[in-house]
């Protein structure tokens, strides 16, 4: 048997489609966009190269796109006045600060000071307790965790009572995947169990796992033999483990591997993910979603 790849690239062309659609109607009908502001502290090559999908991707949707750059000296202080600022931009429905920050400045507190009903990374606390809610009361699910439940749905996997274990403990990832699949609602209503660095025997679990979703950020930490025949895998590590030169453009580039052997356990999944081309392009598709909501709650229509 070998397994369906779930195509993270395909799919997000798909929903930026239906986003684009939606960002046309309400442009057509209430005469406003979705506003979304990236800050960038700093020159973090990873953060920039992120940074700049993000606002190509907006830009693609029709969104009004603020981008923002500081220098990594910038205080604590300005960058919270910053941040207040595009609080109190009604013309601006999303907010994110590019993280990591400098050490000087105490990330908690930053993601604090953002408005939560522009928080389309979905880490303010208030968003974290509406997560755990459910229902109604969710507004900002983070895009990963998001993105990976847009795969598992589309895919045709069935979620409900399936079990369910989830390979690392996050705020990020881990624990709002386990909490969104746990959720007494449609395309959820999942056993969970979550593993992680103290977990005795972490095989054990895998292999009773209809869906396995690993983000430990180990490469090659989920063996072949750990997973279950027909199982969905879904792998969001994404581990730099070399570099090589690309066939294309003839320069450097890192090779990628995820937290699970792809080419032995495509042999026994059911559906699996690829690293890179699977998670990775949902996350940004995530929070153009998220930010055309914050327009749509703004409006009340969503």
């Amino acid at each position: 048997m070998t397994a369906k790849i779930i195509k993270g690239k395909e799919l997000r062309e798909e929903i930026l489609a239906e986003i684009k659609a939606e960002v046309d109607r309400i442009k057509e009908e209430h005469g406003v966009v979705p506003g979304l502001v990236t800050i960038l502290v700093g020159e973090d090559p990873a953060s920039v190269s992120y940074v700049t999908a993000k606002i190509k991707t907006a830009n693609s949707l029709g969104f009004k796109e603020v981008q923002v750059n500081r220098p990594d000296t910038i205080s604590e202080d300005e960058l919270l006045a910053l941040v207040k600022k595009y609080n109190k931009d009604k013309t601006i429905h999303g907010i994110l600060v590019q993280l990591p920050l400098p050490g000087h400045i105490d990330e908690k507190k930053v993601i604090n000071a953002i408005d939560p009903d522009k928080d389309v990374d979905g880490f303010h606390p208030v968003n974290t307790g509406r997560l755990v809610i459910g229902g109604s009361e969710v507004r900002f699910p983070p895009p990963t965790p998001a993105g990976i439940h847009e795969l598992i749905k589309r895919a045709g996997v069935k979620i409900e009572g399936a079990e369910t274990v989830v390979v690392g403990r996050s705020n990020i990832v881990g624990k709002p995947i386990a909490i969104m699949l746990l959720q007494k609602a449609e395309g959820a209503n999942a056993t969970v169990t979550v593993v992680h660095t103290r977990t005795r025997d972490m095989a054990s679990h895998c292999k009773r796992a209809d869906i396995l979703i690993v983000a430990a950020g180990v490469p090659g930490l989920v063996k072949p033999e750990w997973i279950k025949p027909g199982a969905c895998v879904i792998d969001v590590g994404v581990n730099r483990v070399g570099t090589k030169i690309s066939e294309k453009t003839g320069k450097e580039v890192a090779i990628l591997k995820g937290d699970v052997d792809f080419e032995a356990a495509k042999e026994i999944a059911g559906w699996i993910t690829p690293v890179p081309g699977g998670v990775g392009p949902m996350t940004i598709t995530m929070l153009m979603r998220n930010t055309l909501n914050a327009l749509k709650y703004k409006l009340g229509i969503a």
